[in-house]
């Protein structure tokens, strides 16, 4: 059950809404000659900025390349405070030659550019790193376009298992299934993949590896193995397993080795995380009599409440920079991802539908990806940390569940 490429995809189209208190406007013109490399450079740069909330496209008619010298008071008319425009030229070898310029057009300078050489089939990557370096250089944020995401599809009884693109297009397919995937997680090199199988009839955690799609069993114990969690240097699995009566915390070592338990309850222990530092392990438990969330120590000892919002909260995420708490609470029949400032505990939902599930945090800490349910399919959104603006990922008679954000570099 190796990994190979992702044939009849689901095409994803993406769907934005809401405005951001501060977007810049930026035009980008289609790239000279992008039409011969059977890809939208320029469409996909442009899906990219906007996706992150923090730029919004303006007209951009007409022919540009990064050789132009830009009619700066015609940009300023038409809005925009930043131009790239590029070229995507095929050698003789049979790759392409993709180049861009930056632009500031409010100062009238060149921001720099870059030339990317690259096979056919690297040219929606070249796009994504085109768009990340427009990102870096006009917010001085790391941009996250050419990442990867991994979810889960079903279609039928068939629950496939998917690595792809951070908009959810391109990549590849990790695992074939009649029985379901769930909880994915990236090691933190982004060359592993943990995850639920339950196609023994039961659930156990598998660890594969990204590139070949070879993969084991690193926890098949009896009763369940479930909700894998890397620790921040990857070398340690925190998992919930129920080999001892109830669901608990398990450490293990990445091959499965060393196995030591770290919570002791009579509860339901369960959805570790670390924090970025690892010190910290942050879990689910209903030990106060609902499902909360709670923070314990690495090694174990005493665990701190840390959800007060309403009766019941799950499936904890933490930024990459430790300080933001993302979870899905009940309200009712609503499930809905919030976020808290962990320093003061105040929290804010950050979605506009119901039916929420497993919240993660892009590599930068800008974004969030979750699934839901909308219009009658299940879905994946993306959403700043203050909710302004979401994206639809819209594919077409595939339910999408169980995403999860890949780390920074591929």
């Amino acid at each position: 059950m190796g990994a190979w490429p992702l044939s009849g995809q689901a095409q994803f189209r993406v769907e934005i809404s809401g405005v951001g208190a501060t977007q810049l406007p930026i035009g980008i013109p289609r790239f000279r000659e992008e039409d011969k490399s059977g890809q939208s450079i320029a469409g996909i740069v442009r899906a990219d900025l906007e996706r992150s909330g923090t730029f919004r496209i303006v007209d951009s008619a007409g022919d540009y390349d990064e050789t132009s010298r830009p009619d700066y008071p015609d940009w300023r008319r038409r809005g925009a405070d930043a131009l790239v425009a590029g070229s995507a030229a095929r050698l003789a070898d049979g790759r392409f030659d993709v180049r861009y310029k930056l632009w500031d057009v409010v100062k009238g300078s060149d921001l720099g550019g870059q030339a990317l050489a690259v096979v056919s089939a690297d040219l929606r990557l070249a796009a994504h790193r085109i768009a990340d370096a427009v990102y870096e250089k006009l917010t001085g944020d790391k941009g996250v376009f050419s990442t990867r995401i991994s979810y889960v599809t079903k279609v039928a009884n068939r629950y496939t298992l998917r690595i792809t693109d951070a908009d959810g297009e391109g990549g590849q397919v990790a695992l074939n299934s009649t029985q379901p995937i769930i909880s994915p997680a990236w090691s933190p090199d982004g060359k592993a993949l943990a995850y639920v199988s339950f196609e023994s009839g039961k659930a156990v955690v598998f660890m594969q590896d990204v590139a070949t799609g070879n993969r084991r069993a690193i926890a098949n114990f009896q009763g369940s193995n479930s909700a894998p969690a890397f620790s921040p240097d990857g070398r340690t699995l925190a998992v919930t397993l129920s080999r001892d009566g109830g669901s608990q915390l398990y450490l293990m070592d990445r091959d499965g080795n060393n196995v030591r338990r770290i919570t002791n309850s009579t509860a339901i222990d369960t959805e570790p995380v670390f924090t970025p530092d690892g010190k910290s392990i942050y879990f689910v438990s209903d030990r106060g009599g609902s499902p909360q969330i709670y923070r314990v120590g690495a090694a174990g000892g005493p665990a701190d409440r840390v959800s007060f919002n309403g009766n019941y909260n799950i499936s904890p995420a933490i930024s990459p920079d430790g300080r933001t708490l993302a979870y899905v609470n009940r309200n009712g029949g609503e499930f809905k991802v919030m976020t808290m400032d962990l320093a003061s505990g105040a929290a804010q939902a950050v979605s506009d539908t119901v039916d929420d599930e497993s919240p993660s945090f892009a590599p930068n800490g800008k974004l969030i990806i979750y699934a839901t349910r909308a219009q009658g399919r299940d879905v994946l959104m993306t959403t700043t940390l203050d909710g302004r603006i979401r994206t639809r990922l819209l594919s077409s008679g595939i339910d999408v569940r169980e995403p999860v954000w890949g780390p920074f570099g591929r």
